[in-house]
């Protein structure tokens, strides 16, 4: 059979709901990857209805990108579409490439002695941000560096969007928008002429003006760089790397050192991204941030990844829906924390500085008992605060440590 870009021919066949393709403009409550290839629901058109089922047949409109094109066969005279073959028997290779970027094996030695990124294994789907995770030292900015093509591996594979740096690296650039964690303009140049000389560096930029609107910086449009506040700094470095029009951002701790109202601006500059159907790659040192922003995340430490998944599920693996937090009089002794571990709905047990951290499934079992416990220690009660879990209280249990510890 002939691979070809054009129009789909064939007759129809019934496709599951579960495909999550799109029924007249209507999202499946499951999408998969499948459906992320095809422009938008008119891409699709309903020709039958029946009890949990749908069928469709692709109109002539697909989506333009050739190699999602050269995916579809075009059925000869007499010959039934293919087009269900697609759907489900390549079902595998389409969610392959829905991963927009890839790591295998990833390594990377400095000198031959330290080792900053040890086997890491990474996927990042079409359309989500996903959130790099770690302390200072753990390979974070190592690795997005290799990815982005800024650093060689001493082994391991990078795909982005199917592509590796060595055989097509003047094209992925076109393809990548990147803030640095520090990033260094010239003060004397206006924020103007600072996106159009990056703009000049690509094919096919986005007008500087919607740009400058987009982030609100209109008006400081004509105001040397070196005048700016630091959330306007930080907005303009954003703006560096939108204005090349790219599928996939790269931003390395955007919001460090920003004031609370900076920092949701560029929550919202990074949404306004993502829902315009671009791939968000962020470090953060922030666990709010990334439980606000990511859909999903990788806890790194010592160049490996040691957990991965939505925010909610790394919680939710924590073991306690609960934290808490208490210090009492004298000191907590190896006797104490396994007398705090035994009480009822305790998961697990931490102490940092005096302060006892337990994470806990029912605070109505765990409270009462923590009082009868310290009543029976002798021991007096001089502090008690409980809260919801957090990714903090992840990456502590994972860790050992806090995530902006040295």
């Amino acid at each position: 059979m002939e691979a070809t870009p054009g129009r789909l021919y064939g007759e129809r066949r019934q496709v599951k709901p579960r495909l999550g393709v799109c029924d007249m403009g209507m999202q499946m409550p499951e999408m998969n990857p499948a459906a992320r290839y095809f422009s938008d629901a008119r891409d699709f058109r309903d020709v039958s209805v029946g009890p949990g089922q749908h069928s469709y047949y692709p109109r002539s409109r697909m989506c333009a990108s050739a190699e999602y094109k050269s995916m579809f066969v075009k059925a000869p005279d007499k010959q039934p579409s293919r087009i269900v073959n697609l759907l489900h028997g390549s079902y595998a290779k389409m969610s392959s490439m829905a991963a927009v970027v890839q790591c295998r094996d990833l390594r990377k030695t400095y000198d031959g002695k330290v080792e900053a990124v040890r086997g890491l294994n990474l996927e990042i789907q079409a359309g989500e941000c996903f959130g790099l995770l770690g302390p200072n030292g753990a390979g974070k900015t190592t690795t997005i560096e290799i990815l982005e093509g800024l650093l060689e591996p001493t082994s391991g594979e990078v795909f982005i969007l199917g592509h590796t740096w060595r055989e097509n690296e003047r094209e992925m650039r076109e393809w990548l928008g990147i803030s640095l964690q520090e990033t260094r303009l010239s003060e004397k140049l206006t924020v103007r002429e600072t996106l159009e000389l990056f703009a000049s560096f690509y094919r096919e930029p986005r007008p500087s003006d919607e740009v400058l609107d987009e982030l609100q910086l209109r008006e400081k449009a004509d105001s040397w760089v070196g005048k700016l506040s630091g959330g306007q700094k930080q907005r303009l470095a954003v703006a560096t790397a939108l204005v090349c029009n790219p599928k996939i951002l790269f931003l390395d701790e955007p919001t460090t050192g920003l004031d609370p109202q900076s920092r949701r601006q560029l929550w919202d500059i990074i949404r306004a991204f993502q829902r315009n159907g671009g791939t968000v790659l962020l470090t953060t040192h922030y666990m709010d941030e990334a439980e606000r922003l990511c859909d999903r995340l990788a806890i790194v430490d010592h160049g490996q990844i040691i957990a991965e998944g939505s925010p909610p599920d790394l919680i939710e693996r924590l073991g306690g829906h609960h934290v808490v937090e208490f210090s009492v009089t004298g000191t907590s002794d190896g006797a104490a924390l396994e007398a705090w571990r035994k009480l009822p709905s305790v998961e697990s047990v931490r102490e940092d500085d005096g302060l006892v951290a337990l994470n806990v499934q029912e605070l109505h079992l765990a409270i009462p008992a923590l009082l009868d416990e310290v009543k029976r220690q002798g021991s007096e009660l001089l502090r008690l605060t409980t809260r919801q879990a957090s990714l903090e209280d992840v990456f502590v249990s994972l860790t050992g440590r806090h995530l902006r510890e040295e």
